[in-house]
């Protein structure tokens, strides 16, 4: 088996966010080159789908891409905070909705050759509304979203992060087994 050895990092950068190290990485071959690699906290997301087969989701733009999309809603996790509390924490402060019983959904990598970031990905199938969210700024607007029309959401690029696309398949591919008719 052929894997890369770390034979250890000095830091380059640091904030409370994150952390930017330099490896010393050993290839298989023997070769050393250094790496850059992103040291984050794990990040935490959660949204409910309601009887009609629909998602709470935000419609907020990227600044860095320059770019609009439906995401779920989303952050890190607090020091000393478990996921769930976290994922339930982040959707009532985004989206003014408190989420019934979270249910695990799926943890992705979305950059694993660069950054050790985790997202954790829940969802609930009740809502609770509890006002007009604390964290209004993070998106224009928060919206019930049919999970039937992700795919074509998706091609259209109105869902791009990677954590939102791979979320809302496998919920649009749960309801449709659920709901062949949907």
């Amino acid at each position: 088996m052929s894997v890369w050895k770390n034979h250890g990092e000095k830091t380059v950068y640091q904030n409370p966010w994150l952390t930017l190290n330099l490896a010393d990485v050993e290839l298989p071959d023997g070769r050393h080159l250094d790496h850059y690699l992103l040291r984050q906290r794990p990040v935490a997301l959660a949204t409910t789908v309601n009887e009609a087969g629909e998602a709470l989701l935000l419609w907020r733009h990227r600044f860095i891409t320059d770019s609009w999309g439906w995401e779920l809603a989303a952050g890190v996790v607090e020091h000393g905070e478990d996921l769930e509390t976290a994922a339930a924490r982040e959707m009532l402060e985004e989206t003014g909705w408190r989420p019934g019983p979270l249910q695990h959904l799926l943890t992705v990598e979305p950059s694993n050759g660069f950054t050790d970031s985790r997202h954790h990905i829940y969802w609930s199938t009740t809502a609770e509304y509890i006002g007009h969210p604390e964290d209004d700024f993070e998106s224009e607007r928060r919206e019930w979203v049919p999970l039937t029309s992700v795919p074509s959401l998706i091609e259209r690029a109105e869902i791009r992060s990677a954590n939102a696309v791979a979320a809302l398949l496998l919920l649009h591919h749960m309801h449709a087994a659920t709901n062949p008719r949907a």
